[in-house]
């Protein structure tokens, strides 16, 4: 099994920062793509950033110069930097991954997730 855990929410004034971390552990072979999505109170979980295994990334245009995904291979781990930060960032923020695993002789290639971080922003 695998398992992802957030770290680093909490609540911060408007023009703050904030620092996420996700580590992956358990029966990990390698770790391809890895994300963050959140969830504000009414909506829909979105896309905020990813960030693939050669460290190519992408962002929603929302968080474009504001926030920075990055990741440390060798400790299974995913990061995402958030500044300037505002009232409308305030969310559930949640760790997604793309995991090859082996389970015996098998391989097993398959996304997972974290239980989430609150980031609450305050005006």
């Amino acid at each position: 099994q695998v398992q992802l855990v957030e770290s680093g929410g909490g609540l911060v004034q408007a023009g703050g920062s904030l620092r996420l971390s996700c580590a992956a552990s358990g029966s990990i072979f390698s770790i391809n793509a890895m994300a963050w999505y959140r969830q504000a109170p009414g909506k829909q979980r979105e896309l905020v950033a990813t960030i693939s295994s050669g460290g190519t990334t992408n962002y929603e245009d929302s968080v474009k110069g504001r926030f920075t995904i990055s990741r440390d291979n060798a400790k299974n781990t995913v990061y995402l930097q958030m500044n300037s930060l505002k009232p409308e960032d305030t969310a559930v923020y949640y760790c997604n991954a793309d995991v090859l695993s082996i389970r015996g002789s098998d391989w097993l290639d398959r996304a997972y997730w974290g239980k989430g971080t609150l980031v609450t922003v305050s005006s």
